[in-house]
């Protein structure tokens, strides 16, 4: 490739939601520390483009000043962003249109997307078709079924099971059914957030965890496994308020990355290996890029079972897969320079870089 133009990469932040304050919110709670996290303004512009639940998009370099931006409509959005010079788009969004609708405007815009792409994001967000392509690659999934408004009848299947709806992401409308009465009522909870509910069988807890893939110089690379806090009796899956809470003033936190609810798994403990086995497997199926991340369920007898993907990072210091490579000694802004070294050998563009700058991802690459 020839030699990077000389100035500062521009960053625009995705931002936001078009479909609740909750993922509204969320999404914010996560661009915040990314643009505290990354700042560096001999490197890089940073520019925030976020979207509200009315559709209506802000446009600011920082987070306080979208408040004081003028709403804008999505042409004139569009228009503005075609303006700003910008090399790089980052998405922060995890409603669905966010996930997939909204990343596909950096195909539209042609700017490079540092994460997965709409499409697959698309194919990721639905559970039942996500577990078929990495069954098909030899990662054990638990049996399931999907039901539909117009399927069969709710005959209860085989119990215990855990009914979820199919596309929704932070263990909205999940349930553990363990008697033919509860089955009913779960589906109907699973239904008020998707057409669509897939029941699966229960996996006897031994342990659960989560398994984060980085790619580094064209290679998938399996970072340390998180854990989290589990219990047969007392909690024997993850819930909605096991990962998000709100505080008494109304803050959205990250309930999830207290050290007493998920901690690191030491490599040297059986389950990673085989765990990692799994997840390249899954992380070459579903053809991901930049990086992965995959929930997995460990059986008494120490199977892992796959769960769902989650293929997003913010490379803010709370997301997991940054929280996994400090473990591994990859501060996150060497992550982040890894997310753009690899777009660069994917695109085949030289990014800007201030004169004489050496990245970190230069400077050697994790075992």
């Amino acid at each position: 490739m020839n030699a990077p133009p000389q100035g500062r990469t521009t960053v625009l932040h995705l931002v936001g939601s078009a479909v609740d304050t909750f993922h509204a919110d969320l999404s914010r709670v996560y661009a915040a520390d990314a643009l505290d996290t990354l700042d560096d303004p001999a490197r890089f512009r940073m520019i925030v483009a976020s979207v509200d639940p009315d559709r209506t998009w802000r446009v600011a370099e920082t987070m306080a000043g979208l408040d004081a931006a003028a709403p804008l409509a999505l042409s004139d959005a569009v228009a503005h962003i075609d303006t700003l010079g910008v090399d790089v788009i980052l998405p922060q969004m995890f409603c669905l249109p966010g996930m997939t609708t909204y990343r596909a405007l950096a195909d539209l815009l042609g700017i490079p997307l540092l994460g997965n792409g709409s499409d697959l994001m698309a194919l990721t967000a639905d559970k039942a078709r996500t577990r078929a392509v990495v069954a098909d690659a030899g990662v054990p999934v638990p049996t399931g079924r999907v039901l539909t408004g117009t399927g069969p009848t709710r005959s209860a299947p085989p119990l215990p099971a855990v009914v979820k709806p199919a596309d929704s992401d932070n263990s909205v409308g999940v349930t553990l059914v363990r008697t033919p009465e509860e089955f009913d009522a779960a589906v109907t909870e699973a239904s008020r957030f998707s057409s669509r509910v897939l029941v699966e069988d229960y996996v006897e807890l031994g342990r659960e965890v989560r398994s984060g893939v980085v790619v580094v110089d064209g290679e998938p690379v399996c970072l340390p496994l998180e854990e989290y806090a589990v219990d047969a009796a007392t909690a024997p899956i993850r819930t909605r308020e096991d990962k998000l809470r709100r505080s008494d003033d109304g803050e959205l936190y990250l309930a999830a990355k207290t050290v007493d609810r998920a901690w690191i798994v030491p490599t040297d403990d059986p389950v990673t290996a085989r765990v990692h086995d799994l997840a390249l497997r899954a992380h070459a199926a579903l053809g991901c890029r930049y990086y992965s991340l995959f929930d997995f369920r460990i059986d008494p007898e120490g199977t892992p079972w796959f769960l769902e993907a989650g293929l997003y990072c913010s490379y803010a210091r709370g997301s997991v897969v940054t929280t996994m490579a400090a473990a591994a000694g990859i501060d996150a802004r060497t992550l982040f320079d890894h997310g753009l070294r690899e777009l660069e050998r994917l695109t085949g563009t030289r990014l800007p870089r201030p004169d004489g700058h050496t990245d970190r991802s230069e400077e050697g690459t994790p075992s």
